[in-house]
Protein backbone atom coordinates (compact mmCIF):
# COMPACT_ATOMS: atom_id res chain seq x y z
CA UNK A 1 0.00 0.00 0.00
CA UNK A 2 3.16 2.04 0.72
CA UNK A 3 3.69 2.18 -3.21
CA UNK A 4 -0.13 3.21 -3.97
CA UNK A 5 0.10 5.74 -1.05
CA UNK A 6 -2.91 4.34 0.10
CA UNK A 7 -4.62 5.52 2.94
CA UNK A 8 -7.62 3.74 5.22
CA UNK A 9 -10.44 6.25 5.39
CA UNK A 10 -12.72 4.47 7.04
CA UNK A 11 -12.81 1.46 9.46
CA UNK A 12 -15.63 0.05 10.70
CA UNK A 13 -17.29 -3.43 11.01
CA UNK A 14 -17.62 -5.40 8.24
CA UNK A 15 -16.76 -2.20 6.64
CA UNK A 16 -13.52 -0.57 4.75
CA UNK A 17 -12.38 1.86 2.64
CA UNK A 18 -9.13 3.38 1.35
CA UNK A 19 -8.13 5.76 -1.19
CA UNK A 20 -5.00 6.88 -2.95
CA UNK A 21 -4.06 9.91 -5.13
CA UNK A 22 -3.93 9.27 -9.14
CA UNK A 23 0.20 9.01 -9.56
CA UNK A 24 2.02 9.31 -13.27
CA UNK A 25 3.67 5.64 -12.28
CA UNK A 26 0.87 3.56 -11.54
CA UNK A 27 -1.16 4.55 -15.38
CA UNK A 28 -0.81 1.48 -18.00
CA UNK A 29 -0.06 2.67 -21.71
CA UNK A 30 -2.94 5.00 -21.98
CA UNK A 31 -2.30 7.20 -18.99
CA UNK A 32 -5.41 5.13 -16.96
CA UNK A 33 -4.49 3.74 -13.26
CA UNK A 34 -3.67 0.26 -14.34
CA UNK A 35 -6.20 -2.12 -13.31
CA UNK A 36 -3.37 -3.49 -10.99
CA UNK A 37 -3.23 -0.86 -9.10
CA UNK A 38 -7.40 -0.72 -8.70
CA UNK A 39 -7.19 -4.52 -7.76
CA UNK A 40 -5.04 -4.23 -5.15
CA UNK A 41 -6.89 -1.43 -3.35
CA UNK A 42 -10.15 -3.59 -4.17
CA UNK A 43 -8.26 -6.55 -2.64
CA UNK A 44 -7.00 -4.53 0.48
CA UNK A 45 -10.18 -3.12 1.65
CA UNK A 46 -12.03 -6.70 1.31
CA UNK A 47 -9.29 -8.56 3.41
CA UNK A 48 -9.01 -5.45 5.97
CA UNK A 49 -13.23 -5.69 6.32
CA UNK A 50 -13.10 -9.43 6.41
CA UNK A 51 -10.41 -9.55 9.16
CA UNK A 52 -12.83 -6.74 11.05
CA UNK A 53 -14.90 -9.59 11.93
CA UNK A 54 -12.81 -12.57 11.79
CA UNK A 55 -11.76 -14.10 15.34
CA UNK A 56 -9.26 -12.34 17.59
CA UNK A 57 -6.60 -14.42 16.95
CA UNK A 58 -6.87 -15.19 13.20
CA UNK A 59 -5.32 -13.35 10.12
CA UNK A 60 -6.60 -13.55 6.79
CA UNK A 61 -5.88 -14.39 3.17
CA UNK A 62 -7.20 -13.61 0.24
CA UNK A 63 -7.95 -17.01 -1.43
CA UNK A 64 -10.00 -15.58 -4.87
CA UNK A 65 -11.33 -12.72 -6.68
CA UNK A 66 -13.10 -11.53 -9.49
CA UNK A 67 -12.84 -8.23 -10.32
CA UNK A 68 -15.06 -6.46 -13.37
CA UNK A 69 -13.24 -3.30 -14.98
CA UNK A 70 -16.59 -0.79 -15.92
CA UNK A 71 -14.63 2.49 -16.74
CA UNK A 72 -11.16 3.53 -17.37
CA UNK A 73 -9.63 4.67 -14.08
CA UNK A 74 -9.82 8.80 -14.85
CA UNK A 75 -9.33 10.86 -11.79
CA UNK A 76 -7.54 12.86 -9.00
CA UNK A 77 -7.87 10.14 -6.76
CA UNK A 78 -9.37 6.23 -6.41
CA UNK A 79 -11.34 5.22 -3.30
CA UNK A 80 -12.70 1.37 -2.87
CA UNK A 81 -15.18 0.66 -0.39
CA UNK A 82 -15.50 -3.21 0.36
CA UNK A 83 -17.97 -4.69 2.58
CA UNK A 84 -18.23 -8.66 3.93
CA UNK A 85 -21.74 -10.36 2.70
CA UNK A 86 -20.82 -13.27 5.22
CA UNK A 87 -18.08 -14.16 7.25
CA UNK A 88 -18.43 -17.97 8.65
CA UNK A 89 -15.52 -19.67 10.63
CA UNK A 90 -13.10 -20.61 7.27
CA UNK A 91 -14.48 -18.29 4.75
CA UNK A 92 -15.67 -14.43 4.30
CA UNK A 93 -17.47 -13.27 1.42
CA UNK A 94 -17.13 -9.74 0.27
CA UNK A 95 -17.11 -7.21 -2.19
CA UNK A 96 -15.60 -4.03 -3.17
CA UNK A 97 -16.44 -1.31 -5.47
CA UNK A 98 -13.86 1.18 -6.49
CA UNK A 99 -14.51 4.39 -7.88
CA UNK A 100 -12.44 7.47 -9.74
CA UNK A 101 -12.81 10.91 -7.84
CA UNK A 102 -12.85 14.44 -9.90
CA UNK A 103 -13.92 17.48 -8.68
CA UNK A 104 -15.58 15.86 -5.21
CA UNK A 105 -17.71 13.71 -8.30
CA UNK A 106 -17.45 10.09 -7.81
CA UNK A 107 -17.50 7.47 -10.63
CA UNK A 108 -17.99 3.72 -10.38
CA UNK A 109 -15.40 2.14 -12.08
CA UNK A 110 -14.88 -1.76 -11.09
CA UNK A 111 -16.44 -3.86 -9.27
CA UNK A 112 -15.21 -7.18 -7.03
CA UNK A 113 -15.96 -10.03 -5.66
CA UNK A 114 -13.67 -11.59 -3.45
CA UNK A 115 -13.26 -14.90 -0.78
CA UNK A 116 -11.08 -13.96 2.28
CA UNK A 117 -9.49 -17.01 4.64
CA UNK A 118 -9.23 -16.88 8.19
CA UNK A 119 -5.56 -18.02 8.96
CA UNK A 120 -5.44 -19.52 12.87
CA UNK A 121 -1.67 -19.97 13.48
CA UNK A 122 -1.18 -22.94 16.13
CA UNK A 123 0.94 -22.02 18.75
CA UNK A 124 3.75 -24.66 19.87
CA UNK A 125 2.92 -27.25 22.86
CA UNK A 126 3.96 -25.72 25.83
CA UNK A 127 4.73 -29.18 27.19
Amino acid sequence: MNTLAAEMILVGRGRVEIRFPFGSKLTQQDGFVHAGALASIMDSACGYAALSVAPEEAEVLSVEFKVNLLSPGVGESFVARASVKRAGKRLAVCTADAFAVSGGEEKLIATMLATIMNIVHSRPDAS
